[in-house]
């Protein structure tokens, strides 16, 4: 069982990939940091006994779902909404939704060679140019892509995780890192 201290510690670990995980899914900041929040919740409350070593495939689990209960919940909130709209009066407001996309996503710091400006900004810029070549990504292969590489997981825990078999995570991954590996090429990054 994982002590209180480990948890706290394990959280501040995961919460900046998780935050950029959720934006990358919704592409909201406030509906990011919810989803986060409520998957650190949920992790505490239900598996607060489980040993530190399960604690990683367990959140990454938990904070999918919760990325797809937000999905599953705006579907039928918009089903609702284009219902009753034919009710209302015409106006000119459109439904907007949730596609914001930000125009830059908070890049860490924590630059080995800070004294080289240049260095710090180019790596700065390569950051945003992978941010946004994920954002093209369909959310399977945006999601089994994070997974496998920014998380490290290997294929078998990512199939768990993504409740498919391990021949679809490989396809998906395959998939993203041709089209990531083309989008950067397009855009002068090796």
């Amino acid at each position: 069982m994982a002590t209180r201290q480990e948890f706290s510690d394990f959280l501040g670990e995961v919460e900046l990939r998780a935050y950029k995980q959720a934006l990358f899914a919704v592409q909201d900041e406030h509906i990011a940091l919810d989803i986060v929040q409520d998957s650190m919740t949920k992790l505490v409350e239900k598996y607060a006994q489980k040993p530190l070593a399960e604690l990683p495939p367990l959140f990454q689990r938990i904070l999918q779902n919760t990325i797809r209960d937000f999905y599953r919940r705006q579907k039928s909130r918009s089903l609702w909404v284009t219902l009753f709209s034919s009710f209302l009066p015409d106006s000119d407001e459109k439904e907007t939704g949730y596609t914001d996309i930000p125009d830059s996503l908070p890049v860490a710091q924590d630059f080995s060679n800070e004294n080289n400006p240049g260095t710090a900004a180019e790596r700065s810029q390569t950051l945003e140019i992978i941010s946004k070549a994920l954002e093209t990504l369909s959310p399977r292969q945006r999601e089994a892509f994070l997974l496998r590489y920014w998380e490290e997981m290997d294929i078998s825990e990512t199939a768990k995780i993504m409740n498919c078999s391990e021949g679809s995570v490989k396809a998906h991954c395959s998939r993203a890192t041709h089209t990531l590996a083309a989008l950067l090429e397009g855009k002068g990054v090796k």
